[in-house]
């Protein structure tokens, strides 16, 4: 795990097809508008959801995830 660092969660709306990967790998961070497009709940997640954040950018069929990560 990496100790300290800091994941920044970021969302390309007009990318996003509404297919719900993301939600169902991580719906402590993602959610999806009524019309299926992603929203982001937690942009900067904590370390115990990095996994499944990571999980869910490397699933997302539009490819409108992505990370940013910086030593915390």
């Amino acid at each position: 795990m990496e100790t300290g660092s800091k994941l920044r969660v970021i969302a390309d709306v007009q990318k996003c097809c509404g297919a719900g990967q993301c939600v169902m790998v991580a719906p402590e961070v993602f959610d999806q508008r009524e019309d299926g497009i992603v929203i982001v709940r937690d942009a900067e997640p904590p370390e115990e959801q990095h996994a499944a954040v990571r999980e869910a950018v490397a699933v997302c069929p539009g490819a409108a995830l992505r990370l940013s990560e910086s030593a915390g």
